[in-house]
């Protein structure tokens, strides 16, 4: 199964997010680009905007039990940390637009640290190591895009601070019905309190 690590908004502040996103659905060109948000997002434990702290891949299923108990440990030893949507960015010459964070950014690059820690030690392979770029995809577009006027607009975005308090390990379902545009399920399949509370 595809597994990732992450760090997710809670609902209140995903739902501040979409009417930002809504803004720039606004703009010339946004159709050409396909949006990771759901209509109706989140329901039923679903997952779709995230930070995603660790990619790990296809992971066998006999290695997600140590995967899993190591990152409970992870997130035993990272305190929670305040976090905040804020700003944006693009990656490959508008080939991908994302949304940034403020708040405790060093927090949730040490949690990203340990996730890939974790994976490495219960035996994955992630390759080599890469600086963690916080960002939380919100578009994605298969040629370069001019995204400056949608950079504009989240250059002035700064959401609401919320807690973060635990640690997700995130099942990405890829799309199977060749629909042009149709995005990945993602769907929680673990939960670890940061600290070890609750």
């Amino acid at each position: 199964m595809r597994l990732f690590a992450a760090v997710l908004p809670p609902e209140d502040i995903a739902h501040e997010l979409a009417a930002e996103v809504e803004r720039l659905r606004a703009l010339p060109g946004a159709d050409g680009l396909r949006w990771t948000g759901r209509p109706g997002w989140p329901h039923g434990g679903a997952v779709n905007w995230h930070f995603t702290l660790a990619f790990y891949g296809e992971v066998d299923d006999d290695v997600v039990p140590e995967l899993s108990a190591r990152l409970e440990r992870a997130a035993r030893r990272s305190a929670p940390f305040e976090l905040a949507v804020r700003g944006g960015g693009q990656f490959g010459h508008g080939r991908a637009l994302w949304a940034g964070a403020a708040g405790d950014v060093p927090a949730l690059r040490l949690l990203a640290d340990r996730a890939e820690a974790a994976a490495r030690k219960a035996g994955l392979d992630l390759g080599e190591h890469r600086r963690y770029k916080a960002h939380l995809t919100l578009a994605r577009s298969r040629e370069a895009v001019d995204v400056g006027p949608y950079l504009d607009v989240l250059d002035a975005f700064a959401g609401r601070t919320w807690t973060v308090g635990e640690l997700v390990l995130v099942r990405s379902n890829l799309p199977r019905s060749g629909v042009p545009g149709e995005q990945p399920r993602y769907e929680p399949t673990g939960r670890w309190a940061l600290g070890g509370a609750g």
